[in-house]
């Protein structure tokens, strides 16, 4: 058998989660604590302005997608993409749904972080 399928053959190795924090934009396997929703706010808000392209972007609680001009279905696929990404988690289609504003995006990545432990 030719040498380029023996990877193929060699079983694979599953490692532990990368934790992420979000203070430091890094990840490791060593437990750190859970971040604040200052820092979830400050993570949130680097993003949509990345994402947005708008460095004046301001994140409250109450803000919605009526109040970004270019925060349209595709962008919030990226969005919620992007957030996945940089906090290491994933969220389920009925937790999308029911999402109306961005202090429930907070609230939902406190509790996936939460239960990631």
């Amino acid at each position: 058998m030719p040498s380029s399928f023996g990877n193929l053959l060699r079983p694979r190795v599953r490692h532990k989660p990368h934790r992420f924090d979000p203070s430091t934009g890094t990840s490791d396997n060593k437990a750190m604590p859970q971040p604040t929703e200052a820092e979830i706010y400050a993570t949130l808000t680097a993003i949509f302005r990345d994402l947005f392209d708008d460095d004046t972007l301001v994140l409250s609680s109450g803000t919605t997608a009526a109040d970004i001009p270019d925060w349209d279905s595709f962008n919030h696929i990226n969005l919620i993409v992007a957030v996945e990404a940089k906090f290491g988690i994933k969220f389920k289609t009925a937790e999308l749904e029911g999402m109306h504003n961005v202090g429930h995006l907070v609230g939902l990545i406190e509790q996936k972080l939460a239960a990631k432990g």
